[in-house]
């Protein structure tokens, strides 16, 4: 019987590309790929401030004694589901979870403090002298609505302190951040709550649930899921529709435990010793299940937006995390700052890096041989701290003196393959025009000397070849 004619498949049952490393075949005539939507590129021009933040972090880090640690962009994924909470935003809308060509379910880090304390107990750093004190810097990735300064891959940088439950480290958490702000030239304020312990909510909880029943015609879809669920999570709901109804909540403060409230005191005595200024803020619950007592936000000083807007970061204390990973109680408190949303508040106040030390000697080369010495003769300058700009990419000696004209350099080094052959090398001043030649060998020192002569005095060299 023959063989009927195979059908085309409809469009929409087209098989979809697979993901497990096979390679998708690419169909030629198509633009270039598109960047995935929540994602960007960090130009170059944009490199500055972002190193500018992470220098200053840095040296604050080993001002106070923190330690870099690395971390795995891919944990498993019930690191997280245990941790963050299960109805949490993260879990339930934002992680990027899936199976790996291993079987196992894995996710690329929402956050880093789980991460951190899966570390602390999985190397036995409870043996360590206590505190232990630790600092990261990497990106995260969340599957979240993009919006200014939040993208689906972003970066962050956190301090934590594992081992020790004096409310001085609290204290000391928060002073670190809002110094980071401070010597960045960024104004913020610090909004801070106590939410006690998991045992002391429990009451405050069935109050909270009693004032939002009534009003369960207002809340959207998803809050109607947090009161059934985690009603804590109404407080860190992002809808401005609650913002009316949250005015005559009770407030978790008035329910704390005598141990809450006074660890709370002390936070905030040590906080104006310092001179730390903070707002309190009866609403703050940090959007993951594993912050107990302390929690705080960092927001840009004089916005009155949206919350999710205006926060650059915050922290508090997570002491049963370690314990519920598996390692034994340990009391723990740290913060994370978005650099994306700190770069951009730098911006926004016209804060700008150092401009990089700019060259003030341009290398022109004409030929191979002189190419090749030129690469040698780059590097002795390299050593000796002076900047040089080259174009060893272009053969034609005008072009390469047009672009020592547009950086605006004092001197142009010009070999060709005479000066090759004879050891020398041409120094021409690019404001008078005038020339002499010098040894090659002795370039280095010459060019370090005229460098160092007064502005406005051209100082002739000595080591002129007849």
């Amino acid at each position: 019987m023959p063989k009927k004619p195979t059908q085309p498949k409809k469009a929409e049952e087209k098989e979809k590309p697979v993901v497990t490393g096979q390679e998708v075949p690419v169909k030629k005539g198509k633009g270039p790929p598109e960047l995935l939507r929540g994602f960007r590129d960090v130009l170059p021009e944009e490199q500055g401030r972002w190193a500018m933040a992470r220098d200053k972090v840095r040296a604050l880090a080993e001002a106070y004694s923190f330690d870099r640690i690395e971390l795995p962009i891919l944990e498993r994924a019930d690191l997280f589901q245990r941790t963050l909470g299960k109805q949490t935003d993260v879990i339930e809308k934002e992680m990027y979870a899936f199976e790996d060509p291993s079987g196992d379910l894995v996710a690329m880090r929402p956050e880093a403090t789980a991460s951190v304390a899966r570390a602390y107990v999985n190397h036995g750093m409870l043996n360590l002298p206590q505190p232990v004190k630790l600092w990261y810097e990497g990106p995260m990735f969340r599957h979240d609505r993009p919006q200014a300064g939040r993208f689906r891959q972003f970066n962050q940088f956190g301090f934590e302190s594992l081992g020790v439950p004096d409310p001085i480290v609290d204290a000391q958490l928060i002073l670190i951040a809002s110094r980071i702000f401070q010597e960045l030239g960024v104004d913020v304020t610090i909004q801070i709550n106590s939410i006690g312990t998991p045992e002391s909510r429990q009451s405050y909880l069935a109050e909270l649930t009693s004032y939002f029943r009534p009003h369960r015609n207002k809340l959207s879809e998803d809050d109607k899921r947090r009161l059934q669920k985690n009603p804590l999570r109404l407080l860190d709901s992002k809808d401005p529709a609650l913002a009316e109804l949250l005015g005559g909540a009770p407030q978790i403060v008035d329910w704390l435990d005598e141990d809450s409230k006074q660890h709370f005191m002390k936070v905030l005595e040590y906080l104006d010793e310092v001179g730390v200024t903070y707002q309190l803020n009866p609403h703050l619950v940090r959007g993951l299940d594993y912050y107990t007592r302390t929690v705080f936000e960092i927001w840009e000083a004089g916005d009155e937006g949206e919350r999710s807007q205006n926060a650059l970061g915050g922290g508090g204390r997570y002491d049963g995390l370690v314990e519920l990973i598996g390692g034994r109680p340990t009391p723990a408190c740290g913060f994370a700052i978005g650099m994306e949303r700190i770069v951009k508040a730098m911006a926004d106040r016209n804060v700008n890096p150092e401009p990089r030390q700019k060259p003030l000697i341009f290398f022109a080369q004409l030929g191979d041989a002189a190419r090749r010495v030129g690469l040698r003769l780059f590097e002795e300058f390299r050593a000796a701290g002076i900047p040089v700009a080259e174009a060893f990419g272009k053969n034609a000696l005008k072009t390469q003196l047009d672009v020592a004209n547009k950086l605006d350099v004092s001197y142009a080094l010009l070999l060709g393959q005479k000066e090759v052959l004879d050891g020398t090398i041409i120094v021409r001043d690019m404001e008078s025009g005038a020339q002499e030649i010098v040894d090659s060998a002795k370039i280095v020192s010459i060019m370090q000397r005229k460098l160092s002569a007064p502005e406005g005095v051209s100082r002739p060299s000595q080591d002129v070849v007849q």
